[in-house]
């Protein structure tokens, strides 16, 4: 008997045949691993996994999950945006590895071998992901590192896609959903490719030109108000788009992105949840200031303090009825009060600072620029995006499970997210699940010289503000 139609969200995803402009950007800006656009998770498993059933899983969730048997196909000119083909040389046994620490027991030992899968570039004649099973871990536990290109998702896309084929029992499920409609199988035609994207370029143009005609319109009969929108939005641009808004950390440079090196946080949920309270803020402010506490300590082990840094936060442009995977996000940048010592008065700060990001008009202005971009040569468009990504520190925050979830019999104990590292000295990346914060920190070796110090550093960063949580005795 068949199991139940997968809904629309994973459908849509995979019906869509072609790359957003961010995406394109992303994908043919990537210089790896200088500018990488990898995405890792990596699982903890409290046992390891059933190798047989985690296998008939990858072969299901990869014919549910059309994007996951497709690669992509550039048009021969830059006329537009790659398109999505099934790949028909398709083989699982690429795509998903089992490897063993061996001696190697401990999560140092881990994350030494995960950085080092993260680092290899993809195949870009192949599907855009990889995972591996890892086992050896002390206590009889497991990994399951799950590596993704940028282009195929975001972090939050990650999270609802690995979600959809996680199991709520240990016990193997029979009934599973099946897809509505199969995946693109049209032949990969370069010409064919390439009029497609010119014609979908062309009449996303002709839809330009008829929004600038009726905001011409808009504007002869309401001039004044135009007028005022115009310049307001202006006047954001400017900000948006201007260098970043604190010198740069002389300690954190230079760097090349070229030395990666994986470290973890964690907290409970409930507690960064009360220690942002007790400062009038947010669970993510109290997780900002954590960070801009660890990076105010390294820099005065170091004896160079500062006032500022430049922080980019990526904020979630997407709706709740987009579809699962693919992306939609904007970086908001500010000027980071690193050196404001009163972890409350540092939550306080940050509030007002990301409340007020989230408000700039321009705040997704690189969907403005990267449609231009992308129709230049690639190293144009690696400028614009390294531009868009150089400050001291990027910091995401997304939402994760909340309840027990499992791989091929084995629960999920701590899922940690590592960004890429796209010309920041440090990539930190958040998600919360079952109550657990799990933080990721990509640090760029190359110009983080002291890493083992910076890691202690956001340890005691992170356990200065839990403790505004904590009643005082």
């Amino acid at each position: 008997m068949a199991g139940p139609v997968l809904g629309a969200g994973a459908d849509r995803w995979a019906a869509d045949d072609s790359m957003n402009e961010l995406e394109t950007a992303m994908w043919r800006a990537e210089r790896h691993p200088q500018r990488s656009s990898t995405l890792c998770s990596l699982l903890i498993l409290d046992q390891a996994p059933d190798w047989d059933r985690l296998v008939a899983a990858h072969e299901w969730a990869t014919s549910l999950i059309g994007r996951a048997r497709q690669r992509v196909v550039e048009p021969l000119l830059p006329v537009g945006t790659p398109v999505w083909r099934a790949d028909p040389h398709f083989k699982l046994d690429y795509h998903l590895r089992r490897l063993h620490l061996g001696p190697r027991k401990s999560m140092a030992d881990l994350l030494t071998l995960a950085q080092t899968i993260a680092q290899v570039p993809f195949d870009r004649t192949r599907p855009l992901w990889e995972a591996t099973l890892i086992e050896g871990l002390e206590g009889g536990r497991a990994a399951y590192l799950l590596k993704l290109h940028h282009s195929l998702t975001d972090g939050l896309g990650a999270v609802q896609l690995l979600a959809l084929v996680q199991s709520p029992t240990r016990e193997h499920t029979a009934d599973k959903p099946t897809r509505a409609t199969a995946a693109t199988e049209e032949p990969a035609d370069p010409v064919e490719v390439t009029l497609d994207a010119a014609r979908r370029t062309l009449a996303h143009g002709t839809g330009l030109l008829g929004a600038a005609v009726d905001t011409a319109r808009h504007w002869l009969a309401n001039p004044g108000d135009v007028t005022s929108e115009t310049l307001r939005f202006g006047a954001s641009l400017r900000r948006v788009l201007s260098p970043p808004p604190a010198p740069p950390s002389p300690l954190l440079r230079p760097r090349d992105g070229r030395a990666w090196v994986f470290r973890t946080l964690e907290c409970q949920l409930a507690d960064l949840r009360r220690a942002g309270r007790a400062a009038g803020g947010s669970v993510n402010d109290a997780y900002l200031a954590a960070l801009l506490g660890g990076l105010r300590r390294y820099h005065e082990v170091h004896g160079v303090p500062v006032d500022e840094l430049p922080v980019t936060v990526p904020v979630s442009l997407r709706r709740a009825d987009d579809p699962m995977g693919g992306n939609a996000f904007a970086g908001a940048m500010f000027a980071a009060p690193v050196g404001i010592v009163d972890p409350a008065d540092r939550i306080a700060a940050m509030r007002g600072i990301v409340m007020s990001s989230l408000t700039e008009p321009a705040l997704d202005a690189l969907s403005i620029v990267t449609p231009v971009v992308n129709r230049l040569p690639s190293a144009v468009g690696a400028t614009v995006v390294e531009f868009a990504a150089n400050t001291d520190l990027s910091a995401s925050n997304v939402p994760g499970l909340t309840e027990d979830a499992y791989m091929a019999g084995a629960r999920i104990e701590r899922i940690f997210p590592f960004g890429p590292l796209p010309g920041v000295a440090v990539m930190a990346a958040m998600v919360t699940h079952v109550g657990t914060c799990c933080i990721g920190l990509n640090i760029d070796g190359s110009g983080v010289k002291d890493v083992p110090v910076l890691a202690e550093c956001f340890e005691a960063g992170l356990a200065e503000v839990l403790a505004l949580g904590r009643p005082r005795s």
